[in-house]
């Protein structure tokens, strides 16, 4: 088992920055493709970006692509959301996940999640 803690969320304005850390713990880090989901009250949780397990490859949503950056630190067991351009549709609460399959962007492929960590962008 892996065992996820998100940090780095906050209150920004539209254009600033921001960079989300999710620290693994457990298991091998180089096990797990990883991935970043967010969701709003009420809806339904959305993929924004996942890297695979050692190759560095990365998948974005259409929504994030060119803004936000997705990477990984194995000698940390961290991965990162960097988050450059916000907009106020950004605001969510953004996950952390971890999975033992392929990377993918489908929620329900991912077994281990973060508690979430608040992302709020004003306009």
């Amino acid at each position: 088992q892996v065992q996820l803690v998100e940090s780095g969320g906050g209150l920004v304005q539209a254009g600033d920055s921001l960079r989300l850390s999710c620290a693994a713990s457990g298991r091998t880090f180089s096990t797990y493709a990883m991935a970043w989901f967010r969701q709003a009250p009420g809806k339904e949780r959305e993929f924004v970006a996942a890297i695979r397990r050692t190759d560095g490859i990365t998948y974005y949503a259409n929504s994030v692509k060119g803004r936000f950056t997705i990477s990984r630190e194995y000698v940390k067991n961290t991965v990162y959301l960097q988050m450059n351009s916000l907009r106020p549709e950004d605001t969510d609460v953004y996950y952390c996940a971890a999975t033992e399959s392929a990377a993918a962007t489908n929620r329900h492929q991912y077994n281990y999640w973060g508690q979430g960590t608040q992302v709020t962008v004003s306009s």
